[in-house]
């Protein structure tokens, strides 16, 4: 798999002005310059990310009690539970929030950083985790025809419950840590969706999947078909008037 070739087939699929995906992956070397500590959700911090500038997120870095946890850098705060439940009521009790927590789980980091860059800011997929999309409804409905393209499971694109750090990084790690072939949508909780843009939700493919994926983009409904030449021309138009 080739970086260039996929953003080449992204930019054929999608047009030049779609955002390109980010790609995120352990290690224990940053990517780039420490990242200040972030009070509060981590996705303060994305504004910087999606404009090209990769970031490095580590345990101290990162302010949000369920940020540590679904990003990997620690166990579950007690305080969590009745917080998700008592205070932002995202579920009806505590106890279905450690159900959620257990269900979903994660594994403790080996590493000491969380890194995130812009695809078109690495050189290779080598030991990346997943693929993050931020797409508006016309990008998604092209990214979700391309997910569905091979796979006929009813789960090949899933919207579970969670914040959208667990929907994007938990999930994500999740699946690929078994070799599965979900997908995930996300940015649906209240919580985070202050720190994106009204019409954008994100859409995570883990890299078990998207070594299937990378070769059927130029097969699928994305290349020279009528009706999603309509949808890129319409994405490329919305753009140039922003």
């Amino acid at each position: 798999m080739e970086v260039g070739t996929f953003i080449s087939n992204f930019r054929k699929a999608f047009g030049e002005t779609a955002e390109l995906p980010v790609l995120f992956w352990y290690s224990d070397t940053p990517v780039g310059d420490a990242t200040e500590k972030i009070n509060g959700c981590l996705f303060k911090e994305f504004g910087t990310l999606r404009k090209g500038t990769p970031i490095s997120l580590t345990l101290d870095i990162i302010g949000c009690i369920g940020g540590k946890l679904y990003t990997g850098f620690s166990e579950m705060n007690e305080r969590i539970p009745n917080f998700v439940s008592l205070k932002e009521r995202y579920k009806e009790t505590p106890r279905m929030v450690l159900d959620f927590i257990d269900k979903l789980g994660i594994s403790l980091l080996d590493k000491k950083y969380l890194n995130l860059a812009p695809i078109n800011k690495i050189d290779s997929f080598q030991d990346i985790i997943g693929i993050i999309f931020f797409a508006t409804p016309d990008i998604l409905s092209g990214l979700t025809a391309w997910a569905f393209f091979d796979n006929n499971s009813e789960d090949a694109v899933t919207t579970k419950f969670g914040s959208g750090c667990s929907s994007i990084f938990a999930e994500t790690a999740g699946e690929n840590a078994k070799n599965g072939r979900r997908t995930f949508l996300g940015f649906f909780d209240p919580s985070a969706r202050r720190y994106v843009e009204s019409d954008i939700l994100s859409f995570a493919i883990p890299m078990s999947r998207f070594k299937e994926m990378y070769d059927t983009m130029p097969q699928s409904c994305l290349f020279d078909t009528p009706a999603w030449s309509r949808v890129r021309d319409r994405i490329n138009s919305m753009a140039q008037t922003t």
